[in-house]
């Protein structure tokens, strides 16, 4: 007798549909015009876009509440409609659902993040932590079950900053000590000492000049690194700039450059304006003030430096307001110790002379505040 077995069939294989995100994800996605459709976004691979995209399941009546930092005139879109524009640049949380019409059914919406000048900043787009109830605790007898606990964000670049703080107190450290007399008549900006008129006739390119310089330009970088990029996780800026520690420490050395770059080539620049007002016999004596009011107000920088890693963590607003004001107090102080020199050569209530002040000066300061203070 010959039984026949029954050909077993193979399950069929058919693909999952895809199920958008209850919340935001880190996938985005940008419009490819030549497939005319939306491709996942690659950083690193895809040029920035100034749109971004995300299908996010929506449901009338269930919240989805969003946190993400926006710059000014940032605009989402929700199945293209808009639906939010930033009137300044700061950190916003909206509810997507609450756009939602009354007629919509609950599933997929296309969520767009755009900006008309600059690519969004898409990586601050996070779900909103909604309260955890806490947890009983443990029964008596028994012992508790230890659980793994985050790690705090507020270190993030902080072994950076303080190896250069260490860098720039042997710096001038060393520097003090060989060289001591040419130290203390740059720092006696305030005495009546014959020394104080002794430095601006003395040579401004000097080693002693060019390492303070130095020293000052990576103690301002790092200020304006720490304000810039806030890698203390400050509350206002944190989601704008977001940098690891290995691009932190590039940013700081092209800050050192850009910095110690823009004190010495200022020099051409007072050159080139006393020749056109016809002032140049004034030109050295101005930046030699110049010069020696930066290394002054520099001196403070490592310890302003020092107080915005110390108290960023509990009083994050505070310190990043106090950080601002030494900056815009260390450039109107040094424009204003150059006024009182050059006042003392040739009053500056002679029209000519002020508004050749104003053009070396008060511009410059200007653009200074408004690129280093007011924009963050």
């Amino acid at each position: 007798m010959v039984t026949w077995a029954t050909p077993s069939r193979a399950a069929e294989y058919r693909p999952l549909p895809v199920v958008a995100p209850v919340g935001i994800t880190a996938d985005w996605l940008i419009f490819d015009a030549s497939r005319n459709s939306l491709i996942l976004y690659l950083p690193g691979y895809h040029a920035p876009a100034q749109a971004y995209y995300q299908w996010v399941n929506l449901t009338p009546s269930q919240p989805l509440r969003v946190s993400f930092a926006a710059q000014k005139t940032l605009s989402l879109f929700l199945d293209n409609s808009l639906i939010f524009t930033a009137p300044h640049s700061g950190n916003y949380t909206i509810d997507l659902s609450r756009y939602l019409p009354r007629t919509a059914n609950a599933g997929q919406h296309l969520l767009c993040v755009w900006h008309p000048d600059v690519s969004p900043n898409y990586t601050s787009f996070t779900n909103e932590r909604l309260p955890v109830a806490k947890a009983p605790g443990p029964k008596v007898g028994r012992s508790p079950v230890w659980q793994p606990q985050a790690k705090s964000l507020a270190t993030q670049g902080q072994n950076v900053f303080l190896c250069f703080l260490l860098l720039v107190g042997l710096m001038y450290g060393g520097i003090r000590t060989a060289y001591q007399p040419g130290f203390a008549r740059i720092y006696e900006l305030w005495s009546s000492a014959p020394g104080e008129q002794n430095f601006l006739t003395r040579p401004t390119i000097t080693w002693l000049n060019l390492l303070l310089v130095l020293v000052f330009s990576l103690s301002f970088a790092l200020l304006l690194a720490a304000i810039h990029t806030n890698v203390q996780n400050v509350i206002i800026l944190r989601r704008l700039f977001v940098v690891p520690e290995s691009d932190l420490l590039i940013r700081v050395l092209v800050y050192t450059l850009l910095v110690g770059g823009f004190v010495l080539v200022r020099f051409l620049f007072l050159l080139l304006m006393g020749y056109i007002f016809d002032l140049s016999p004034l030109v050295l004596t101005q930046y030699r003030e110049f010069i020696r009011s930066l290394l002054f107000m520099g001196l403070f920088l490592p310890a302003v430096m020092l107080l915005y890693l110390v108290l960023n963590q509990s009083w994050p607003e505070g310190v990043l307001w106090v950080s601002n004001g030494v900056v815009t107090i260390m450039l109107l102080a040094t424009v204003v110790r150059v006024a009182y020199t050059i006042h003392r050569r040739a009053s500056l209530l002679n029209l000519h002379l002020f508004s050749y002040f104003c053009a070396t000066e008060i511009i410059p300061l200007t653009i200074l505040l408004k690129v280093l203070v007011f924009t963050y």
